[in-house]
């Protein structure tokens, strides 16, 4: 960071440099104007002394396109692009658009350069770094052209920045785009690509170089809490920036061009919060904080808590951000103790989604005074099942003052692995005869030539195997996932639109019987072409649809994504898992695809989808207190044989209600295996792997020594034990601190003995005391701080089969006991414990390795994970 000292040093340079540019630029008939010098001079020592905190850009192109005059604009003149022809270099046949129409939203849309084939706008850089791209597109009404059906795609460099967008589809009357992207060369080239024999157009650019301290290279990963390095090699597309507790801040009022919103809007309760507002000159910047960090007009404002009208007044103020949930965000979060009255009285806490970004934040600390600013950066994603993220801030429990303050917000999307913001496009794929791309296309080409090599010479020495073997080995080949993103192998050897999928090729994965190989072309038939009216939702492997196989099977299909966080070993886990599983409560694999560069995986059609949906979020018919035990006992049991009916255990590691699936009969199924992992074998305790799963249900020994076990599970199904009887999330960050995390809140209740006082009000009165008294102490057990305190799967099955003949006895109406002991009842008789040779217990007196459910494998609806696991 820098001090105000070299601030100034950097400032005073940037402005020599800008003044032996003019010198050097500005010659009339070889002879310098030296009056226009001597001008620029006088003005450099007036800025020089004048301010040091003002940061004059190197690269300062703001340009007007198709216009034929200046134009003003937020206090800006945006040139006529045909003036920048020394600096700009602009290819490909383009038409000028004019409007002179009252319907003009800002001059800065009046005119419009509409491009009838490719075309490009390369800038000379000076200064190499972070820049501002910003591009205006309003579709300005042309007799020739109707630029509302135009299809614009933009490419900066090695960066798709909108991909087939159209007005169309935008609800919107115009449209801005600020991007900040890393510029490591002399030039920068936007290329402007017509889609689809359309046309396309901008109305203005701007291309601006910011300060190189605005953005460093690292921030603080969410999910779980872990440093993040490589932003500079990432570009950013703002989506929101945020006045917080003040007006509009546009771009005239800000040294860097940036326009600041109100946040009023987002703000999930408006009567939460309380304005706060001070003079801006009262804002006193600290080292490495300047006005290009966010101006004093965002720092001398701030929201406050307000009187909520709730009953505890340890709430959270919550701002809510609809955000695509394929992609990760970088956010920036501004404070200013603009509110406290001294040091030392402010503590609170900051949460994004449902993660504690910061807690017990005291800034007076940090700053050693009031009314200094202070920020902090971030990079997260959107929470499980969500398309918004979230972010919040409310008082710390231990606080002498209960309140919490934000002065601004930034969030900005993260470009994708493909260095793209919209969809799966490339620069490569769009500008494949670029220099720089030409190179990559090689690199790829030969590659894939490798590949394909070493999978000829596989085929070669799968036939000859295939010959000389006397077993029955066909169709039946070696295990072969692909090692990229779809499986080349496969794609050189299999038929994409004539051969059926149960003539698989012998470098399949139907080796180890791994279920139907489909053609991608089945896929597509059985889904109708992916039609979004099939879509059951969108997941962290990709988007889910309902389809029908060409024997009338309905079946879940989950197709990968390429820009998602998961990918080949979630793919080679979740099949390889499911492949030496079969039990009535594990959902079913019935077969997937690899080719085309594709990860599709089909399961049997779970028609009343994920168990969360029955507890809350929709409007479903309640569950009954014996069908959410019944569910409990059936997911119990699928988690039983995970640990115990394999050679060697296997452990889930992301249970949660999503991943509990319903059938038609409202049978329970375990589903999403992508982040399982196999058991400690017997002469280990645990396995060491990198801490996976969900906010809300990670075991927290498991996530602060890395060490995962069977009880891991455990403790996971104790927070859906939770979650089923009292019907709320299991982390929600808009209620107050003490109850955001279920596990801690329900416990409170269940060590006081008044669990009944928390359960869902659909329940009251219908739940036997003895029932929910068991089923309290066994959620407990499961929820234990230590692994080795809580009880095994086999336990908890037999204690929620328990809580179910409490239950059932008390509605048949032959007596509602009250149980103290929590071990037997008179007049109930108990399914006994079975152990099979000491090891493990069994399912009802059979053995768990040779379980009724086990050969079980019925069809029937929705797979796995129908929203993105939080901390993936």
């Amino acid at each position: 960071m820098l001090t105000p000292d070299t601030q100034k040093d950097s400032n005073t340079l940037n402005l020599v440099k800008l003044f032996c540019n003019c010198v050097l630029r500005f010659e009339v008939k070889g002879i310098i104007a030296y009056k226009l010098v001597f001008s620029v001079l006088v003005v450099f020592l007036f800025l020089v002394n004048a301010s040091f905190a003002l940061y004059i850009p190197l690269d300062n192109y703001l340009i007007s396109c198709g216009s034929s005059q200046n134009i003003t604009f937020q206090g800006h003149t945006y040139i006529p692009d045909s003036q920048y022809s020394s600096l700009v270099s602009q290819t490909g046949d383009s038409i000028v658009a004019i409007s002179n129409s009252s319907v003009v939203p800002f001059p800065i849309y009046q005119s419009a350069r509409i491009f009838t084939q490719k075309a490009s706008y390369t800038f000379e850089i000076e200064q190499e770094g972070r820049h501002w791209v910003r591009l205006y597109f309003y579709p300005v009404p042309n007799s020739d052209h109707d630029l509302n059906s135009s299809v614009i795609t933009v490419v900066a460099d090695e960066f798709v920045l909108l991909s087939n967008f159209t007005f169309r589809n935008y609800n919107g009357l115009y449209m801005f785009k600020e991007y900040a992207i890393n510029v490591t060369s002399v030039t920068l080239t936007l290329t402007f690509i017509p889609s689809n024999g359309s046309i396309t157009f901008v109305n203005a650019i701007e291309v601006v170089s910011m300060p190189d301290e605005l953005f460093i290279d690292q921030a603080l990963a969410l999910n779980p809490p872990a440093p993040f390095s490589g932003l500079s090699e990432l570009a950013f597309e703002t989506v929101y920036r945020l006045n917080v507790g003040g007006p509009l801040v546009n771009a005239q009022n800000d040294t860097l061009g940036r326009t600041w919103e109100s946040d009023m809007k987002y703000l999930h309760m408006n009567s939460s919060v309380t304005i706060v507002s001070v003079s801006p000159s009262t804002i006193k910047y600290p080292a490495g904080v300047t006005p290009e960090t966010a101006p004093n007009w965002v720092y001398a404002t701030a929201d406050a808590m307000g009187d909520a009208n709730v009953a505890d007044s340890n709430f959270n103020i919550t701002w809510v951000f609809p955000v695509d949930p394929n992609f990760s965000y970088f956010i920036r979060v501004h404070f200013c103790d603009i509110i406290s009255k001294s040091l030392n009285s402010l503590l609170f806490n900051l949460f994004i989604n449902t993660d504690i970004a910061l807690g017990n934040l005291d800034l007076s600390s940090l700053t050693n005074d009031l009314a200094v600013p202070y920020y902090k950066d971030f990079v997260s994603n959107v929470s499980a099942g969500s398309e918004t993220l979230t972010v919040s801030v409310g008082p710390d429990t231990m606080a002498d003052i209960t309140n919490a303050t934000l002065s601004g917000l930034e969030i900005m999307k993260i470009s994708n692995a493909l260095k793209s913001f919209d969809g799966f496009s490339s620069a490569v794929s769009l500008l494949p005869n670029s220099p720089s791309n030409k190179k990559k296309m090689g690199l790829v080409a030969g590659f894939i030539g490798a590949i394909a090599a070493i999978a000829l010479v596989g085929l070669c020495y799968c036939c000859f195997v295939g010959r000389n073997s006397k077993s029955t080995q066909q169709g039946r080949p070696l295990l072969s996932l692909p090692s990229l993103y779809g499986n080349f192998q496969t794609m050189s050897m299999m038929s994409t639109t004539s051969h059926k999928s149960a003539t698989a090729s012998c470098i399949s994965l139907s080796s180890i019987n791994l279920g139907r190989i489909f053609t991608f072309q089945e896929i597509q038939d059985a889904c109708n072409k992916f039609d979004e009216r099939l879509l059951l939702g969108v997941g962290g492997f990709g988007r889910v649809y309902k389809g029908t196989l060409d024997n009338g099977t309905n079946v879940a299909v989950k197709r990968g994504n390429a820009s998602s966080e998961q990918g080949i070993a979630e793919f080679r886990t979740e099949i390889d898992m499911l492949s030496k599983l079969r039990h009535r409560h594990l959902v079913s694999l019935i077969g997937y695809c690899d080719e085309r560069s594709e990860m599709i995986l089909v399961y049997e059609c779970m028609s009343n989808g994920p168990l969360r949906s029955h507890l809350y979020g929709t409007d479903l018919p309640p569950l009954s207190w014996k069908q959410r035990l019944e569910i409990c006992i059936g997911s119990a049991r699928g988690l039983h044989y995970l640990h115990t009916g394999a050679s060697q255990s296997i452990i889930h590691r992301d249970v949660k209600t999503t991943n509990i699936l319903l059938d038609d009969n409202f049978v329970a199924k375990v589903a999403d295996f992508g982040l399982s992992k196999t058991g400690p074998s017997l002469d280990q305790t645990h396995v060491s792997t990198a801490v996976k799963g969900s906010f809300g249900y990670l075991d927290p020994e498991y996530f602060r020594r890395q060490q995962l076990t069977e009880k891991s599970d455990v403790y996971s199904f104790g927070v859906v034990l939770m979650e089923v009887l009292c019907s709320r999330p299991a982390l929600n960050p808009a209620l107050p601190r003490d109850q955001v995390n279920i596990a801690e809140w329900a416990m409170n209740w269940q060590k006081k003995g008044m669990l009944d006082k928390i359960i869902d009000q659909k329940l009251i009165g219908n739940v036997n005391s003895a029932s929910l008294k068991k089923f309290g102490e066994t959620a407990e057990k499961c929820l234990a701080e230590y692994g080795v305190d809580r009880p095994s799967m086999g336990d908890v099955l037999w204690n929620l089969e328990y809580a179910l003949q409490l239950q059932e006895t008390a509605s048949s109406a032959l007596m509602e006991p009250e149980d103290s002991s929590t071990n037997h009842i008179i007049g109930i008789q108990l399914t006994p414990q079975n152990f099979d040779n000491g090891l493990h217990m069994t399912d009802e007196g059979t053995s768990a390795t040779n379980d009724d459910d086990a050969g079980h494998a019925s069809t029937s609806v929705v797979f796995s994970e129908l929203v993105n696991p939080h901390a993936r």
